[in-house]
């Protein structure tokens, strides 16, 4: 590495303009990936929910359907508007009573069946069909060809109008999330460092691994809307701490009297263990998303592991050069430094340490319980602001047609009419359940052949299936849904075992059942996995249960939080959260761990050890802990989303929360456990028996922080 080193500050220039060059390719990757607005994709294959939806697109091709609710229009003028959608390209097909029956006919005339489910209170309803799925480019693009049709009487309802908001939504207020993030990090480095400047180079040395994650998804086929709306933000908070440990490094350096080319080669020889390590961690935090059933985790763990895998490449390789060039004007542009060690803190944490461990075991089950018992929502439509269009369109269907949820299900085109008749008979008896539609309803001997609506069997007997709507009350993800799908499984399959329930209620089910199993999971794994990390890197047994038992329990208290105000969170963050914090924040503990080990092997006593790397760090631990809670927090104040407000509400207080627990909670833990520690701790310092050893920091010596980056899991 020291050659490597040597390389990379000799040849810095050529390396930043091979760097910058390759930002044009990641820029064009950027454009050219595409984004799913739709998180039901990500449910397995082999869910019910997804092979029945797959069968309602290949043979009704109604997996992208929406509804238009017209309001005091002449029929004449609904027909005219039907005709329009019916040409906007990624239509397939659409329909309304002008295809069943002549409009010279009252609507008075028609069969009950087929004016109930068209007309009601003063309204109209059209069905849109589309020729590809809800969340395909082509349906959404003809989402907004329709909205331009649309007056303040026309409102467009249903999945696909929601995804089409959601992403135009997203696409608007991505950019500003970015730029609240870096305005608030700014204002934190510029706190925690000497240097004007330096925190403006550290955010001109993420663009390059920003946008080369960024321009490498396209190798993935797409990436999630949530993942595009935090991987910026988050690769931002979490990777930071490298271009500081790197800065303090080489100022460390230069200050020996070196020229700033030596001064460069040993600040990367020193740092890169200590960065390199410090990232796994934090890079083995997200992909424990991976072991996820809902393969949105597979989409931000990638995303993000290769991400901070960026951010280490370039913090080596780019930063230097950027660094060096900027150097003259980092020196001569400083002020003091405003986040500084408190050494009365220090000294009183040490010296109450046993009574924080008390309140720290007080608070540790009920934080458990209120973690365990937080309410989570899977509607997520309920995500999403109200005064969205498509929102308000849906609203509109529920209060006027009765259909806050539909369930679109297929049964064998052989089954007879008597039976169908039957089946549909007993769905409609079911509590909740406003209405059927189903071929046989809208034929039979009372019927006028004129009238057989030929139409309405197109769109309801295909590809070997009966098709039968059945609308309800229910909202999608309630008890009072689920119990109502599986009745509806009990009675189809009474008349067809192979029986298939497709729509929103019964993918939002089946989602549920798989990230119940998801949550489990992926914390059990990425307990796991820090925990051998750490095991490893201290060659020791207790120090990982002491640490990872920090961070759990600063996720359990921010998890928590929500139980105690009656919050409900989206399921979403039940799911990822923990693992995120879990990885990003371990750090801090390492780090504080590393420079109490640090002391001892220095001679001081285990209080004198401890009050230093409390000292020493927190200065680190406070820049990093309020970089991420900054950057996460700010957004979760503009978004308008309440999927992307609450991941973000949780990520920055998690930060903050982790922050306090680490300079509170460890040190004592760490001092209880200290004759524990050295017992199973390979090469663990004994340390020595006079208190009054290195007691003592001095807030004016600027190079304080520089230890913090050598004390990392070097």
């Amino acid at each position: 590495m020291e050659k490597c080193s040597q390389f990379i500050v000799k040849h810095r220039n050529l390396i930043l303009l091979i760097a910058t060059i390759l930002l044009i390719p990641s820029f064009i990757g950027y454009m050219n990936t595409r984004v799913n607005y739709d998180i039901l994709t990500y449910l397995p294959k082999d869910s019910p929910s997804i092979v029945a939806q797959n069968h309602l697109n290949d043979d009704f091709n109604l997996a992208g359907t929406a509804m238009i609710v017209v309001d005091d229009m002449p029929e004449k003028d609904v027909a005219s508007l039907e005709e329009q959608i019916a040409q906007i390209d990624g239509v397939d097909k659409t329909l309304w009573r002008s295809d069943v029956v002549d409009l010279s006919i009252p609507p008075e005339a028609l069969p009950s069946a087929l004016k109930d489910a068209l007309y009601a209170d003063g309204s109209t309803m059209m069905i849109v069909t589309f020729k590809d799925v809800a969340a395909s480019d082509s349906t959404m693009n003809a989402i907004e060809q329709i909205k331009k049709l649309c007056n303040d009487n026309v409102h467009v309802a249903g999945f696909s109008a929601i995804t089409a908001d959601t992403k135009a939504m997203i696409d608007t207020e991505t950019p500003i999330y970015t730029a609240v993030a870096v305005a608030l990090v700014l204002v934190v480095l510029a706190l925690g460092l000497k240097s004007w400047l330096a925190p403006v180079i550290f955010i001109v040395g993420m663009i390059y691994p920003i946008l080369y994650n960024m321009g490498t998804n396209i190798f993935l086929g797409e990436i999630s809307y949530v993942t595009k709306a935090l991987s910026m933000i988050l690769l931002l908070a979490v990777s930071m701490d490298y271009s500081i440990f790197l800065l303090h490094r080489y100022q460390e350096e230069k200050g020996k009297g070196d020229s700033k080319e030596d001064a460069m080669a040993r600040a990367i020889h020193a740092t890169w263990l200590s960065i390199t390590s410090s990232s796994i961690t934090t890079i083995a935090g997200f992909l424990a998303l991976l072991v996820m059933q809902l393969t949105l985790g597979r989409d931000i763990g990638i995303v993000m592991a290769k991400g901070v895998l960026f951010a280490v490449l370039c913090t080596i390789l780019i930063l230097p050069s950027l660094l060096m060039f900027f150097d003259p004007w980092i020196e001569k542009y400083q002020h003091p430094v405003l986040i500084r060690p408190l050494p009365k803190f220090s000294a009183w944490v040490s010296k109450h340490h046993k009574a924080i461990l008390v309140v720290f075991a007080l608070l540790f089950v009920p934080a458990l319980y209120c973690n365990a018992n937080t309410a989570q929502y899977y509607d997520l439509a309920a995500s999403l602001p109200q005064d969205l269009p498509s929102v308000q369109g849906t609203n509109e269907l529920k209060d006027k047609f009765d259909m806050t949820t539909s369930h679109f299900i297929m049964v064998d085109e052989n089954l007879s009419p008597s039976k169908s008749k039957a089946m549909i008979d007993e769905m409609e008896k079911l509590d909740g359940i406003t209405s059927v539609i189903a071929y046989e309803k809208f034929v039979g001997p009372m019927i006028p052949s004129e009238l057989e609506p030929k139409a309405i069997k197109d769109v309801l007997q295909q590809g070997g299936h009966k098709l039968i709507l059945v609308n309800t009350s229910y909202r999608s993800a309630t008890d009072e849904l689920n119990k109502q799908i599986e009745d509806l499984y009990a009675i189809g399959q009474k008349y067809d075992p192979e029986v298939m329930i497709a729509g929103e209620g019964n993918m939002t089910k089946d989602l549920i059942k798989v990230t119940n199993i998801d949550f489990q999971m992926v914390n059990i794994v990425s307990v796991i996995a820090i925990f051998i990390i750490i095991a490893l890197t201290f060659k020791s047994f207790m120090l990982p249960v002491l640490l990872v038992l920090c961070i759990e329990f600063a996720i359990f208290v921010n998890m928590g939080i929500p139980y105690l105000t009656g919050t409900e969170l989206p399921f979403i963050a039940g799911i990822v959260i923990g693992t995120i914090q879990l990885g990003a924040c371990i750090d801090y503990a390492i780090l504080m761990t590393s420079r109490y080990k640090e002391e001892l092997a220095m001679g001081k006593t285990p209080r004198a050890a401890i009050i230093t790397a409390i000292n020493q760090t927190m200065p680190s631990i406070i820049t990093s802990g309020m970089s991420f809670f900054a950057a996460c927090s700010g957004v979760s104040f503009i978004a308008k989303m309440d999927l992307i407000k609450s991941l973000c509400m949780l990520l920055g207080r998690g930060a903050l929360i982790s922050v306090i627990v680490i300079l509170t909670v460890l040190p004592g833990l760490l001092l209880l456990f200290n004759k524990l520690i050295a017992k199973t701790t390979k090469g663990w310092p004994k340390g020595g028996n006079d208190d009054t050893v290195g007691n003592s920091y001095n807030p004016d010596d600027q190079q304080a922080p520089v230890e913090n980056a050598e004390a990392t899991l070097a």
